[in-house]
């Protein structure tokens, strides 16, 4: 099967290596230093919906798999139905249940699905925004609605942080036009996890439930990231409790964008706080995590190809789908500087010796003119372990991370300490 996945990033290399199990001939558009050992990198954008439809007619594709979010809420799936190619991911109107936080939240409200309560506001209703901001008090969080990165939410322990963060994004635009308007949401108290569900519009399928990691620094303290390590299965989230989420979460939300005339096909991500009122939704996204999916498609039991071609042609009901019983963690290392201004183009070694010991999955990565690796990223590879248990996991992955250098290589010690915490309950 020829596959073109689309993407630069660690999760796309990752779906490249889960693709790559399977009799597939694979290419990447763009890709990155990792993925060009798994098949062929073409110089496409990601955004570049027109071109990369030419690409794979030219091509004869049979399938595409769309990584990030952003060519996703731009239509590329509806672009490629329009023209009879087979693609794996949901049209402009679903995705736009992560496209936009101000929908999301107010489907959640019409549908009955257990979130924080909010407000939305926008630059002409910026005075309300603060007194309501003043009249809720701290902690409260407020979002971008729009598309930024994974860095748009902002967690405010103090009044004048809210009121900062306002500042920040509807009048200074930090965010750009994803702070156009943002989402004043209550702080919720628990811990978080996500959990994935591969769906065709009918049926569905939950993959591991994972634990992503956001904040640069240990302990979770720093800014927000797009995650620096992950792992599944998460034990916050048990049988009992992923029967609740299903029950409560996936199917009523499957089926109030069907019934709103935004049929789902691909992968919905859940972004959860597990409370002490139960699940509650975080956020949505219209696609695979990154880091998550580093761990959740290596703990995948069946083929890959197979299962996204059955979610594209809406057979998903007639594949029975597995999950290995192993753990799987990822260890991101990141550039200094990010999520902030850091530097590119520092050599990369020890990847030969960390593949002996785990996978590593490259994500701001390019090749120089020497034809080394080097840094072009703020999150530079993730690197997973797997094995038994998580402890096991853990290990591998640390083992592994350890062995690779590069000029201002960071990454948190503390991934995967809060699931060996709980399972000591």
């Amino acid at each position: 099967m020829r596959i073109l996945v689309v993407g630069s990033g660690g999760r796309e290399h990752a779906l490249g290596w889960a693709l790559a199990q399977s009799d597939t001939a694979l290419c990447f558009a763009p890709g990155n230093a990792g993925t060009a050992a798994l098949g062929r990198n073409v110089a496409i954008g990601a955004t570049d919906i027109p071109a990369l439809a030419a690409f794979v007619r030219q091509e004869s594709m049979d399938l595409t798999v769309v990584g990030p979010e952003i060519p996703l809420v731009a239509g590329i799936a509806d672009a490629f139905a329009a023209a009879r190619l087979p693609v794996m991911g949901p049209t402009a109107a679903a995705s736009e249940i992560e496209g936009s936080k101000a929908f999301a939240k107010s489907f959640m409200a019409r549908r009955g699905i257990p979130t924080a309560d909010f407000r939305v506001f926008t630059a002409d209703t910026y005075d309300a925004a603060r007194q309501y901001v003043q009249d809720q008090g701290a902690p409260i969080v407020i979002k971008a609605s729009g598309l930024a990165a994974g860095k748009g939410a902002i967690v405010c322990t103090t009044e004048e942080e809210a009121l900062a963060a306002l500042e920040r994004t509807l009048q200074a635009r930090d965010f750009g036009d994803a702070g156009a308007e943002v989402v004043v949401e209550a702080y919720m108290e628990g811990e978080e996890a996500s959990v994935f569900a591969f769906t065709d519009g009918d049926d569905y399928v939950c993959l591991s439930p994972a634990q992503d990691h956001k904040r640069i620094g240990e302990h979770d303290t720093g800014p927000n990231t797009g995650g620096m390590g992950a792992y599944a299965p998460a034990p916050v989230v048990d049988a009992a409790l992923l029967q609740r989420v299903r029950a409560d979460i996936i199917e009523p939300t499957l089926e109030g964008l069907a019934s709103e005339g935004r049929l789902y096909r691909g992968c919905l991500y859940v972004g959860l706080m597990v409370t002490g009122d139960g699940p509650k939704v975080v956020e949505f996204n219209c696609r695979l995590g990154d880091p998550e999916a580093q761990v959740v498609l290596p703990l995948l039991d069946v083929d890959a190809a197979e299962l996204m071609l059955a979610v594209t042609d809406g057979r998903l009901g007639r594949l029975r789908v597995d999950l290995a019983s192993d753990a799987a963690l990822c260890v991101v290392l990141a550039s200094r500087g990010y999520p902030g201004p850091y530097t590119r183009g520092y050599a990369i070694s020890g990847l030969e010796a960390a593949s002996e010991e785990a996978l590593v999955f490259h994500a701001g990565t390019a090749h120089n003119d020497k034809g080394e690796a080097v840094t072009a990223g703020g999150r530079v590879l993730g690197v997973t372990g797997r094995g038994p248990t998580l402890e096991a996991a853990l290990a591998k992955a640390y083992a592994a991370a350890n062995c690779i250098t590069f000029e201002g290589a960071v990454m948190r010690r503390d991934i995967g300490q809060k699931g060996l915490e709980r399972m000591k309950l």
